[in-house]
């Protein structure tokens, strides 16, 4: 008998377990992926300021990544047996666009204007504009009356109210470690960002809204082919066809192409197998355990370690505007991640309730 029981107790020891670690996993793919993507606005930032091309950063990135996808997914995911429709066919064309071309492309451009943390803070503003383009497609579902709706629409007039502040205003600096930033530049830095790091501003948010636009359609894409794998792979094949024509119109010089044994052979490797090949995969694992909005809302990780990073690294120097802005992107950030687990809450409430109320009527 006492074996008994303590086999039972190991089994439900394990059960617990196992329990535990598939609530955990789609936050441990979450907080990797924004690991991942801190290194690799820093190592992006030093690549475009050696003087790199843009075009074919985006470009080898996409490549790399979908060289790195193939050989997992033919090995994991070769007796799939999902084909590829026409519908299909348009959401990889439409993904390589948002995601490889517009997405990568114009944050590059923002980023060689701006600097890390600034383009990762402004970063934070994905999931509200996820939120946005998820309720506009009727993947999400508002209802003023109820408490979560309203905290969700007041995290993103919130963080965009963050992001206006971060693009025009720039104040005094607040922490720099570079000994020329004395008391005497502090009170000469402009108050207000001048023209060129506003239009870096507007491209960031560009870029954002493409990447947001790309969760959206990942989303729809992996429920029609239910392979992350070859998905990543065909998503970064795409881009890389695209953003190839795109660097053919736009960089017309042989020499862009050649890679040398420094940082400029990094930076596009970094980019393909890290970013488009582990931290795309990983987004999505996480994506279809719980949806773009909660993926992308483990952004701040990531704004933090850039931010510590650039300034250990680069010797960037934060400003109060971009300081007051990113705490407002973040509070609004989580306002709208409180918001979308209320209403999970509300919703097994009301489908409980009404199994209930249908358990009694049938008893009468």
């Amino acid at each position: 008998m006492g074996e008994q029981r303590e086999g039972m107790r190991e089994g439900i020891g394990n059960i617990e377990q196992e329990k535990l670690s598939e609530k955990l996993k789609p936050y441990i793919y979450c907080i990797f992926a924004n690991v991942c993507l801190a290194g690799f606005n820093i190592i992006s930032k030093i690549y475009l300021n050696k003087g790199m091309s843009l075009y074919v950063l985006v470009t080898y990135g996409q490549a790399i990544g979908a060289l790195t996808t193939a050989l997992p997914a033919f090995l994991f995911e070769r007796k799939n047996d999902c084909k590829i429709s026409l519908p299909i066919v348009r959401n990889l064309f439409f993904l390589g666009l948002l995601g490889g071309v517009l997405g990568r492309a114009l944050y590059y451009a923002g980023l060689e204007i701006t600097s890390p943390a600034f383009a990762s803070a402004l970063c934070n503003l994905i999931p509200s504009m996820t939120f946005i383009l998820a309720v506009l497609f009727r993947m999400e579902k508002i209802e003023i009356s109820k408490r979560s709706s309203q905290v969700k629409i007041l995290g993103t007039v919130v963080a965009f109210s963050g992001a206006a502040l971060m693009t025009l205003y720039k104040g005094i600096t607040v922490i720099s470690l570079h000994i020329h930033h004395s008391h005497q530049s502090v009170t000469r830095s402009k108050v207000f960002l001048d023209k060129d790091s506003i239009k870096g501003s507007l491209m960031l948010v560009t870029s954002y809204v493409s990447l947001s636009a790309f969760y959206i359609l990942q989303t729809a894409t992996i429920k029609m082919y239910p392979a992350p794998i070859a998905l990543t792979s065909l998503t970064c094949l795409s881009g890389a066809i695209l953003s190839t024509i795109m660097t053919a119109i736009l960089d017309h010089k042989t020499s862009s192409w050649k890679l040398s044994w420094n940082i400029s052979l990094f930076a596009p490797i970094y980019s393909g197998v890290v970013i488009f090949g582990i931290t795309v995969y990983v987004q999505t694992l996480a994506i279809r355990l719980k949806g773009p909005v909660f993926m992308t809302a483990f952004r701040p990780l990531s704004t933090l370690i850039v931010a510590i990073m650039g300034l250990l690294i680069l010797g960037d120097a934060l400003y109060i505007g971009s300081v007051i802005g990113a705490m407002l992107i973040i509070i609004g950030l989580y306002a709208t991640l409180w918001g979308k687990e209320k209403e999970k809450v509300e919703k097994l409430l009301e489908q409980t309730t009404s199994e209930q109320g249908i358990e009694i009527k049938q008893e009468k």
